[in-house]
């Protein structure tokens, strides 16, 4: 349905449920993938090199909460692969449990440097290829709970609304580029994870980590070069 031949596409938290999903959907469409992990050794042998039409590019032990580092890996994928022309971020952490007057510093810390600083270390990273060829999508994972807080989970909830705000300010500030920068707002994802943690719930209303694949893959199509600053809900079923 997608063509993304001739498009170079990055994608952060790549060995994650989500990160796999982006990455193989963006392959069978015929991009050429550079998939981001901060690990070593996860992502060799989830993917052939060749799939679909697409080809997979893997860079290993990136650190996002460290922006020299990022600055060096953009200019490195940029001279290696070519100009970046889509940049999905996947990267984020979740916590709950603690009351806003019990919360403690290092869990909002936590919070904000894997759902925020990771996130502008990579915008900074990679915008500034799209700068130069004036074009590119940008799609980051946000949360239902970026939109209202809950019990029990203020640290999230702060973090992830800070999310929407950043996506919600670059689209202002790129829009005159030809940027699009846009977010998703997923329900409960159908992975093996929430699985464990919820046994009891009905996984067939959960959302599919493929779901979530297909919204970002339009996203980062030209069939929505139209669409910008937008937070949009991918849900699953009622």
């Amino acid at each position: 349905m997608f063509d993304f031949r001739d498009k170079v596409v990055v994608v952060t938290g790549a060995a994650g449920n989500v990160g796999r999903a982006v990455v193989g959907a963006f392959l069978e469409a015929g991009g050429t993938v550079c998939s981001l992990d901060h690990r070593s050794g996860r992502l060799v042998g989830l993917f052939t090199k060749d799939r679909g039409q697409g080809y997979l590019h893997i860079y290993e032990n990136v650190d996002l909460c460290e922006r020299k580092a990022m600055m060096s890996l953009g200019e490195r994928i940029v001279n290696e692969v070519g100009q970046i022309d889509v940049l999905v971020n996947t990267v984020g952490s979740f916590s709950m449990g603690e009351k806003v007057h019990e919360l403690s510093p290092e869990t909002l810390d936590q919070m904000m440097r894997d759902n925020v600083t990771s996130l502008l270390n990579a915008k900074a990273a990679f915008v500034p290829s799209m700068l130069e060829t004036g074009h590119g999508k940008i799609v980051s994972i946000g949360a239902e709970a970026a939109l209202k807080g809950g019990a029990k989970m203020g640290a999230y909830a702060a973090a992830k609304s800070v999310v929407l705000r950043l996506t919600e300010s670059m689209a202002a500030e790129l829009q005159d580029n030809n940027i699009q920068v846009n977010c998703i707002l997923p329900g409960t994802i159908d992975t093996p994870e929430n699985r464990q943690a919820m046994p009891d719930a009905d996984f067939e209303k959960w959302v599919t980590p493929k779901q979530v694949a297909e919204t970002i893959l339009f996203l980062s199509s030209s069939s929505a070069d139209g669409i910008t600053g937008v937070a949009l809900p991918v849900k699953g079923r009622p």
